[in-house]
């Protein structure tokens, strides 16, 4: 195996390899990443094997083979080189590969090549296109709600769902939920729907932000899913990722169909408040929203540290009450909405909250309370 490649064009391609290696696996080559030449490219993969990812760049004076080294170092090193070009070649008998960039020159040990498991093609016919914008946006708005705890791991995922004219993803942790919804400009091909874990998707947008990729590619296998960017379907980076099992939860029973208060609300001036009182909210402190006719008072209190309380108009009507919510979750909806106005739904003080964009654009993230203390 041999090429010669662009410095800063491999560094960034490992930079996004070097991120799905596994950095705990017991078997070593699992914290490589495989570097494939062959024809005019060289081909990056990296598995933790739960994502697989593979980078195709360009390269030239290729000999075909294949290696697996150590993913951080080999990326410590090619950060380090300031030459604009490097050259990588396999030494069997040494069992190294070289790597030369202008007078540096490094010999780098392989890892079990037999040890690197095969990572998953696109398949030839069944596949969905999909914007990537759209993609991106949509990912964007949901994937703060997914769950972090491993031991429920259906809800460390988000349901992506695509029809004929929209592309829909839902995210939960049991105390939030964030579900957008996207018209497409497009109409898809079949219709599919997937539970993929949120770091996958997340890892996706990034990719697919930094190719600036126009269309995605989706395949869905029986316990996997195929993702690729750039020109046909084993585009220059195509990403799998294994399906969460079990059964997601039900959000349609979950969004309350009727609430007794909507309000019409600047959303970057109220996020501006719950940012700024949520410096006191600290300690599991709830953040409390407290509203009467005309105004709505946002405070926090922390035993030890101090309090904190701010106001802004709103069209409040009807008898006053208080709810709490957690700051971070209701900054994070806040946060998660495009519309410059948001629509705040409420019913009680032990009822969840709704957010939703003003204008029509498909998002909505319900919020559970906090029981506030008299």
């Amino acid at each position: 195996m041999k090429a010669t490649l662009s410095t800063a064009t491999f560094l960034s391609e490992l930079q996004t390899a070097s991120r799905v290696a596994s950095s705990r696996s017991a078997v070593q080559a699992l914290s490589g990443v495989q570097l494939e030449a062959d024809g005019d490219s060289l081909e990056l993969r990296a598995t933790d094997m739960e994502v697989g990812l593979r980078l195709r760049i360009p390269a030239r004076d290729v000999v075909p083979g294949s290696v697996v080294l150590p993913a951080r170092l080999l990326l410590d090193i090619v950060r380090s080189l300031s030459s604009p070009e490097l050259s990588l070649e396999l030494r069997a008998d040494e069992q190294d590969v070289e790597v030369v960039s202008g007078t540096a020159v490094f010999d780098l040990r392989t890892l079990r090549s037999d040890d690197f498991p095969r990572l998953p093609q696109p398949p030839a016919d069944g596949v969905v296109s999909l914007a990537a914008d759209a993609f991106i946006d949509t990912v964007a708005r949901v994937a703060r709600s997914a769950s972090r705890d491993d031991t429920r791991p259906v809800l460390t995922g988000i349901l992506v769902s695509a029809t004929e004219s929209s592309l829909r993803m839902v995210a939960t942790d049991s105390y939030r939920l964030s579900v957008k919804t996207t018209a497409l400009e497009s109409p898809v091909a079949a219709a599919f729907e997937a539970n993929v874990p949120a770091r996958a998707l997340q890892e996706l947008a990034r990719i697919a932000q930094q190719t600036a990729a126009e269309q995605i590619t989706v395949a869905k296998l029986e316990s996997q899913v195929i993702f690729s960017l750039g020109d046909g379907r084993d585009g220059t980076a195509v990403l799998s990722s294994r399906l969460i099992d079990g059964q997601f939860p039900n959000f349609q029973q979950l969004l309350p169909e009727t609430t007794d208060h909507e309000l019409r609300v600047n959303r970057e001036e109220l996020a501006d408040v719950v940012r700024r009182i949520s410096l006191l909210a600290q300690k599991n402190a709830p953040l409390r929203l407290g509203f009467t006719p005309g105004e709505l008072k946002v405070s926090a209190q922390t035993p030890d540290v101090g309090e904190a309380h701010d106001t802004l108009p709103v069209p409040f009507k009807g008898e006053p009450f208080d709810i709490g919510f957690n700051p971070e979750f209701l900054r994070d909806g806040l946060e998660s909405v495009e519309a410059p106005e948001i629509l705040i739904k409420l019913t009680s003080p032990l009822r969840p909250g709704l957010i939703e964009s003003a204008d029509g654009s498909g998002f909505v993230y319900l919020v559970m309370p906090i029981r506030l203390g008299t």
